[in-house]
């Protein structure tokens, strides 16, 4: 069988501000590898490289995706191995477990010379204080656009048959109801996209590629469709399954995906801003708004939810506009430190930590 590579985030720039999942998903590594280093010193790039040659070696990677860069990665793991190479700068600081044990510090501020770096000192520290700036401002406008959303949301709420969605959600939890594996659930918290610099992204189609049995669900906000992924995926953890819940990038408390791969399903909110349809003879629609929604509810409500659509996305535009101008001014900050790198070393640090993984590897087999 040929190796995969799965993409995900672990962390999002919310309606709740900068929330991270990271430790979530390195908990279970035997081996990790904290890369320490400014911007622009090279951390993404040897991931990635690290992330390609195990790759080429027939092992499937995790990437885990910058929500704040779409060029860069924070992390590659390997899982075969229990091995990950993970950014440990600022905004996810990473608390080793057992340091020397499992996780040794990689440092690529070893390749810099200070001397570069310390005649830009003034201009490094204002552009970090400006780059704060807008992280700040896009979390206000991603929260003003929660308050909207909520607005949204009471519109269909107020319209929802809960006992019919019930009704759904236990129709597609019957369908394992007679599974129960007999070991601990490792239940995984990630986001399969979110808002970006270069607005919403994500990696649905990607996560679910190889997956036999696919659920979309449509729907409007508020419709419920959260609440049923929820269930399901309580459900699957107190069976023993293994449970991969995928949060909303603009509103982690609600759920956008729940994979359970060793059922082969997947159950996900299908609606804009990722919108898709089917494409195989498996794959089903489960409508909760034509299910459970009181009929006619976008036609009586239609005056107000053409304004409320219209402050939301405006409030989400903003937003993103923010995330935008942060990454401007951080490619800005990154071209002091590339300039005072030697990329040679960098190579050297990068093939050091090959031959560690190596040896790593060798005396596992």
């Amino acid at each position: 069988m040929a190796a995969k590579i799965i993409n995900y985030f672990a962390c999002a720039n919310s309606a709740l501000g900068f929330v991270s999942f990271f430790e979530d998903n390195i908990k279970e590594l035997d081996r990790m590898y904290i890369l320490k280093g400014g911007p622009g010193t090279g951390k993404s790039t040897l991931m990635k490289n690290i992330g390609n040659q195990w790759y080429s070696r027939g092992f499937d990677i995790e990437y885990i995706h910058c929500a704040s860069d779409n060029n860069s990665i924070d992390g590659v793991i390997i899982p075969a191995l229990g091995i990950g190479v993970v950014d440990g700068t600022a905004p996810h600081i990473i608390e080793p477990r057992a340091p020397g044990a499992i996780e040794d510090y990689v440092n690529l501020g070893a390749a810099w010379d200070n001397k570069k770096l310390v005649v830009h000192k003034d201009e490094i520290l204002g552009l970090k204080n400006e780059i704060s700036s807008c992280y700040l401002n896009a979390y206000e406008q991603f929260k003003e656009g929660l308050k909207i959303h909520d607005e949204w949301e009471k519109i269909y709420l107020d319209n929802i048959d809960f006992d019919k969605l019930n009704e759904i959600s236990d129709a597609i939890i019957d369908r394992f109801s007679d599974v129960k594996l007999n070991k601990r659930s490792i239940v995984k918290n990630r986001f399969f996209g979110g808002s970006t610099p270069k607005g919403p992204v994500d990696f649905v189609l990607d996560l679910t590629k190889d997956i036999g049995k696919r659920y979309f669900i449509k729907g409007r906000p508020g419709s419920g469709k959260s609440t049923l992924l929820k269930k399901v995926a309580s459900a699957a953890e107190e069976r023993g399954l293994d449970v991969e819940i995928y949060h909303c990038g603009f509103e982690p408390n609600s759920l956008d995906m729940v994979i359970l791969r060793e059922l082969d399903v997947a159950i996900f909110d299908s609606t804009a801003p990722h919108e898709y349809f089917p494409t195989r003879e498996s794959d089903e629609i489960i409508d909760v708004y034509y299910l459970a929604i009181k009929p006619g509810t976008d036609e009586e409500y239609k005056t107000q939810l053409d304004s409320i659509v219209a402050r939301y996305k405006f409030a989400v535009s903003n937003g993103i506009g923010q995330l935008a101008n942060a990454k401007q001014l951080h490619d800005e900050l990154e071209t002091f430190y590339i300039e005072a790198m030697d990329f040679n070393v960098v190579n050297k640090i990068s093939q050091d930590l090959m031959a560690k993984m190596d040896d790593y590897f060798f005396s596992m087999s």
